[in-house]
Order: structure tokens, then sequence, then C-alpha cells
């Protein structure tokens, strides 16, 4: 198989294009302790209108990013986007700091909570021991990477299993909800806007706490090489994927507070579990086998996504060349794959990572507002090129003061140690791009070391290949 011919294989569907948005979108979150909006708001009304007003922020989002992902329909989210319209370091920062910790730390976190919420119910109420976690933690990872490597399409097939399972769940809560509220049971839901925060600060950290529940609305983006009818499937994936989230998310949290108080609902370590216990009763084992299942879904989601991320990277030339390379027969990039597992591996051994995932999250929307702005660049650098897809200018420009909003307001607001850590990772990135890619510094064992991965992987350089016009059809 040659450089010229070895390229990833359309095998997504809309179904499973659907499926790797909501399926990565809802995590564990929402079904063991969803109280950070209503914590700050301090009202039902305004938690569900901060609630929705996410919903919308995504949705606009998701709208810049059909234009971007239908414009350039290379692989790896932001940073062919940033890439295209802005200075080539920018899109390496990007690079550096989601590969090597932002990816991986996000990939830990939820196989540790998988793991906790799998091994609790076989152990007594003292827990489970914490290097059992780990190892079940860290079996899940290698598992879903084995996985990914091995098929797209049977990775694709499992996503869409687990978000099958996990709106099923959903689904049950919100019907018990109504049929709770249809006997006469509401708490404190009456009690609409009364006491609510009507500080902006806090509201505005309110919203940044809800978006993060939202993450995972920019994951096609990251496979659109992968994806069959690119210029149909991804608009229709975002346009059904991020509405169906949103009023899952609201009815869900309509019913939690149907079945409990605010207070109980703020105490509560596992609202799911709370809720099930008053509404199913001997079927309440039910939530923790979902909650499970959707740690797994979404584990399997960044596994997926973050393989493709290091892939389209290495293929520019920002990271090792032999990170972009494909197997042979299965046309998965097994060794970024396993690369990020690697990684992952290593955040899994302290264990206290989340407040690593703390430092760097705000640097997410630092990226977005990259790629927005990279996006609002590139209609007056590129306004010839044809775009199959063309969102409003202004949809972009709002994301972009809300991006830089969600950066700021979290350092102003509680300045911490952390933020210093971010800075010294990115002054690290523009250490190692101009060594490495400025210079072009080349390590002397890198081609033997290229080498030795290629014959024992079975794997072999890749190339990009548009989508087929003839097959795919523009909106």
């Amino acid at each position: 198989m040659t450089a010229d011919t070895i390229h990833p294989e359309r095998k997504l569907g809309l179904l499973k294009g659907i499926s790797m948005i909501v399926g990565t979108m809802i995590g564990s979150g929402i079904f063991i302790s969803p109280k950070g909006v209503l914590e700050a708001s301090k009202s039902v009304g305004l938690t569900m209108i901060i609630w929705l007003g996410c919903g919308v922020i995504a949705m606009l989002s998701s709208l810049s990013y059909v234009e971007l992902g239908t414009f350039i329909t290379k692989s790896g989210g932001e940073f062919s986007y940033i890439l295209k319209g802005l200075p080539a370091v920018l899109a390496f920062l990007y690079s550096w700091c989601s590969v090597l910790v932002l990816r991986p730390a996000g990939l830990a976190v939820i196989c540790l909570a998988f793991a906790e919420y799998v091994a609790s119910p076989v152990f007594d109420a003292c827990g489970p021991p914490v290097v059992f976690v780990k190892c079940l933690a860290a079996a899940a990872i290698i598992l879903i990477t084995a996985i990914n490597c091995y098929s797209t399409d049977f990775a694709a097939s499992i996503q869409v299993v687990f978000t099958v399972a996990k709106i099923t769940a959903l689904i049950i809560i919100i019907i018990g909800g109504f049929i709770m509220m249809g006997k006469g049971e509401f708490y404190d839901l009456p009690e609409g806007f009364t006491g609510s925060e009507t500080s902006g600060s806090v509201i505005a950290l309110a919203f940044y706490d809800g978006l993060w529940a939202f993450e995972g609305w920019n994951n096609l983006n990251y496979a659109i090489e992968e994806l069959k009818n690119p210029y149909r499937n991804l608009p229709l994936a975002i346009l059904i994927g991020i509405p169906l989230v949103t009023v899952l998310y609201l009815l869900t949290n309509v019913s939690y507070l149907a079945v409990m108080t605010k207070r109980e609902l703020l105490r509560s370590a596992t609202v799911g579990g709370l809720w099930a216990d008053r509404v199913l009763g001997v079927a309440a084992i039910i939530i923790p086998i979902s909650v499970a299942m959707s740690t797994f879904g979404a584990t399997n989601g960044i596994c997926f996504t973050s393989g493709r991320l290091t892939y389209a990277a290495a293929r520019e030339g920002h990271l090792p060349q032999v990170l972009s390379y494909l197997h042979i027969r299965k046309k998965t990039p097994v060794i970024s794959l396993i690369f990020s597992a690697i990684i992952a591996l290593i955040m899994i051994i302290p264990g206290e990572i989340s407040s690593l995932i703390d430092f760097f999250s705000f640097t997410a929307w630092l990226f977005y507002g990259l790629a927005f702005l990279s996006l609002i660049v590139m209609r007056f650098t590129k306004k010839d090129e044809p775009r199959p897809f063309k969102v409003f200018i202004l949809v972009p420009v709002v994301m972009l003061i809300i991006s830089v909003y969600l950066v700021v307001a979290p350092i102003v607001q509680n300045p911490d140690l952390g933020f210093l850590y971010a800075f010294l990772l990115i002054i690290g990135g523009l250490i190692f791009y101009f060594i490495f890619l400025h210079f072009k510094v080349q390590l002397p064992c890198m081609e033997a070391f290229t080498e030795f991965i290629q014959k024992f992987a079975c794997v072999a350089p890749s190339k990009y290949k548009p989508p087929d016009h003839s097959k795919d059809n523009k909106l």
C-alpha cells in the first residue's frame, strides 16, 4: 500500500455521526451531580434559562463549525481551522495543549469515574480500593483503545449502542418525573424565579459551568474525513444532536426538581441515584448501570476524536510523522490512538488530575475563539473560495466575543495558580515550535524509530483525500 492510496475510509453515516456528538456530550454529570448551574443561579426558573442559553450557545458555535467543516474537509477540528486561516504557531499550540494534556486528562478522568461507579457496588460502604479503581480505569482505556484501533466502524457502532442506552435512561427519568407531577408532586418547581441570583458575574460563571455539560458538540468535526456525505451529514448531525441534548437536559432537570427539593439536589452526591430510589424502587439499579454505560460511551467518543486530532497534527508536520500513519488494512490511526492512551495511562497513576482539567479547561474556549476568528478572517482572505454552507457573519462574531469572555472571566473572578501552569504549558509549546518547526531540528534517531514502528505495527504514511463531489451532495 503506497502513500498515494492509503487514506481514512468514510465509514460514518448520519446515525453514527449523531452518536459521536450526543454520546460524547452526555456523560455521567447529568446522572450524578447536575447541580453547578442551580447552585449559582439559586432559582429553578433561572436555572432553566441558563441551561437553555447554554444549548443556544452550543448551537451557534456548531453552526460556525458547519461552515468550517464543509469548507475545510480535513480532520482535526480546531487544529485544521486555525491552521488554514491564522498563523501556524497558533495551530501548533492548540495541538500541543490538547494532545499532551487536555485530551488524555479528559480520557483519564472519565475512565476513573467509570471505574468508580462500576466498582462501588462490589465493595462495602468503605468504597473500592484506590488501586483497584485505577487498574479498572486503565483496563477501560486499553479496551477502548484496542476497539478503536481494530475498526472505525466497530467503534462507531459501539457509540450508537451506548448513546441509545443513555438516551433511554434519560427518557425514563423524564417520564418518571412527569408521572410524579401528574400525582401532584412538584416540590420546588412552582417557585419559579424566587431567590434568583442577581450578580451578573455569578450568572456568567453559571453559564460557564453549564457549557461544560455540552462539551463534545464539535466532536464530529475531528473525524470529517471519515464521514460519509459530509456536506449533508455534518449539518444534519449537528442540527439533530444538539437540540436533542438541550431538550433532554432541560426535561431531566425538571424531573429531578419534581421529585426532590433544591436543597436535596444540591446536597446529593448522586442525584440520579436519589431520584431512582424515590421513583423506581427495586428497579433503581437502572441508574448506576446507565451511569456506567454513559461514561463508557463518552470515553469511547473522546478516544476516537483524540486519535484523529493527533493524526491530523502529525500529518501536517506539527507532531512526529509516524503519528499520522494508518494501519495498512484497517485504515485506523493506531499509532496516534496508542500514543494518546499511553499519556492517559500515565495520568491515572497520580489519580488527582481533576484539578489539572480545571486548570486547563478555560483554554478550550481560547481555541474555540481562535477557530471563530479564523472563520471571520477567511471570509475576507479567502472570500472567493466556494463554501457549501455559509453562516450569518454575526454568529461567529458573537461567539468570538463570548469565547473571549469565557476565557477572561474565570481568571478575573477566581485567580488561581493553575492559570500560571497553563501559561507555562503554552510557553513550553512555543519553545518546541521554534526548535522543531521553525528551525526544523531533526532528532538523529527519528528515522530509524519511524521505520521500526512502520514495520512492527503494519502502518504506512497516509494522504488526505477530499470528498467526492460527484457523490456528496451539497446543501
